[in-house]
This record gives structure tokens, C-alpha cells and sequence, in this order.
């Protein structure tokens, strides 16, 4: 089994749960460090894991963990916690901005405290993460900044739905972009995004409210992450990847492993941001749905 990230640290927001926490076990099955930069520090009546949950997980998957409280809207708290990381692993060598808010209401249904929320979290709270963490990242050897964000894809229909959440989501992906090109050649800067919908707390949540159909596994998204993190930095950075893509680029076409069982690929819900399985199958020149 490779082990690329053997001895390397990853600051990874959001980590408690889902996604963020898929990325750190598969990273301590190298045995990585990984610090555990999330809000959830008692159990959350209705959503599963805490940062020590987490760590726990994190460290019987081989791996070394650090539980910290940290809400990133809060620079003090992000500056402390990344103080913290150096502190007890000697540096930071990845950084994963995956914390999100979402909330896929329109213009009338917004409020703007939902507003403030989604742009706190998604576009500054990425921004002053990779800030705090650059400084650390430059002293790696193999730096990246890899974060959970879409393409840029200035379309309408990904904005007319819920304009408020598309800004605040494509805002990350804007971080990206500016900051793959400031700091080409030394850091790679990439984005990751699922090409389906992915079975986290927050498409469970969502489900409630419209229909969610078949889902895969956060473990996808792990797999695609660790083929970025795990690459030469000064060589792979401003890319958008989309998760299937960068492991068929890999030679993993069969993805059946990663939805619920007994259920085709084909029929897995697709995501926002990024074109549905039908449509990439469809002929050249067929309209866009």
C-alpha cells in the first residue's frame, strides 16, 4: 500500500463529519497528522460526530489527530488553531478548506443572516484559512491547498435557483484561482468537487425538502483528494477536478463500490455545478437541459 502521506500534516476544515472526515482517514491510512479545525465540540442533536469522534477515528485508522474547536469566520480562532497544529506536528503541509454552509433557497427565501452565513464560512472562511495556513505551507516540501468547491462555471442555471449559496460556493472556487496563480511553483492549489451527490449530513438533511434519489460515498471524494495530495505540488495546482474524472484519469472506471449496493452508477443523483451523466452521454449538439 502506498503511503505518500506518511508523516505529513493536514489542516482540514470541517472534519468532524462527511466529506472533511473521509479526507483525513483515508490521509492517517498513510499514517498522516491531521488537525481537526470544526465547530462541533459536544454531540449535535441532529448531526453525527464531534472533532473528538473524529480524532478518534483518525487515530485507529493509523493516524495522529488534533480536536480543535474552531469556527473559521473567527480569524483569532483560525490563527490559533493553526498555531496550534505547528505547534504539536512541527508545520502544516496540506491545508483542505472543506467547511460549507448551505442553503439552497432563492432570493425571497434568503435571509440575510443565511446570507452572511453561507459568504462567512464559504468564501472568506476558505480565504482566511488558506491565509493562516500559507506561511506554514511554504516551509513544506510538497505543499497543497485543496478545496471543496465546483468549476467555475458562469451559467445561469446555477445561479438562478439559489443565487445566494451559488455566490458564497463559487467564491471558494474564486480563492482558488487567484491563489493557484499568486503562488504557482511553489504551492499547489487545486479544487475537488463530486460529479454526484454525496451521502453527508447535509444531503440528508436536504432530502426532507426534495427528492434525493441514490447516493455515493464521501469515500469518492477521499480517493480523488488523496490522488491531489498525494502529487507533485509544483506541478498540479489551479486544476478544478471533478471526482470521477481525476480517477478514471487514474485507471478507476469501476466506481460501483462507492454507491449503495445493488445500485447502477447511472442512476446516482447527480450533483449541482457540474453537467448531469445524461447529458455528457448525450450527441454533440444536443441542447443543455
Amino acid at each position: 500500500m502506498s503511503n505518500h502521506l506518511r508523516g505529513k500534516t493536514l489542516f482540514i476544515s470541517g472534519a468532524s463529519r462527511g466529506i472533511g472526515l473521509a479526507i483525513a482517514l483515508r490521509a492517517a491510512r498513510d499514517g498522516a497528522n491531521v488537525a481537526i479545525a470544526a465547530k462541533t465540540d459536544q454531540p449535535h442533536p441532529s448531526l453525527p460526530g464531534t472533532i473528538h469522534t473524529a480524532a478518534a477515528q483518525v487515530e485507529a485508522a493509523g493516524g495522529q489527530a488534533l480536536a480543535l474547536v474552531c469556527d473559521i469566520r473567527d480569524e483569532q480562532q483560525v490563527e490559533s488553531a493553526v498555531a496550534a497544529t505547528v505547534a504539536r506536528f512541527g508545520g502544516v503541509d496540506i491545508c483542505v478548506n472543506n467547511a460549507s454552509a448551505i442553503s439552497l433557497t432563492s432570493l425571497l427565501d434568503t435571509p440575510l443572516k443565511r446570507f452572511d452565513l453561507m459568504h462567512g464560512v464559504n468564501a472568506r472562511g476558505s480565504f482566511l484559512v488558506t491565509q493562516k495556513c500559507m506561511p506554514h505551507l511554504l516551509r513544506s516540501a510538497n505543499p497543497h491547498v485543496l478545496t471543496i468547491s465546483p468549476p467555475l462555471s458562469m451559467q445561469e442555471r446555477w445561479f438562478a435557483p439559489h443565487v445566494a449559496y451559488s455566490m458564497a460556493k463559487f467564491g471558494m472556487s474564486m480563492v482558488v484561482l487567484g491563489v493557484a496563480g499568486e503562488y504557482r511553483g511553489r504551492v499547489g492549489v487545486n479544487a475537488l468537487w463530486p460529479r454526484t451527490a454525496i451521502d453527508t449530513a447535509a444531503m440528508a438533511a436536504l432530502a426532507a425538502h426534495m427528492p434525493i434519489g441514490a447516493l455515493r460515498s464521501a469515500r469518492i471524494m477521499a480517493d480523488a483528494a488523496y490522488l491531489v495530495l498525494s502529487a507533485d505540488a509544483r506541478q498540479t495546482t489551479g486544476n478544478f477536478y471533478i471526482d470521477d474524472e481525476l480517477l478514471a484519469a487514474h485507471g478507476v472506471s469501476d466506481l460501483s463500490g462507492y454507491g449503495p449496493p445493488g445500485v447502477r452508477d447511472i442512476d446516482i443523483t447527480p450533483d449541482i455545478f457540474v453537467p448531469s451523466l445524461r447529458e455528457l452521454r448525450a450527441p454533440p449538439g444536443s441542447p443543455a437541459r
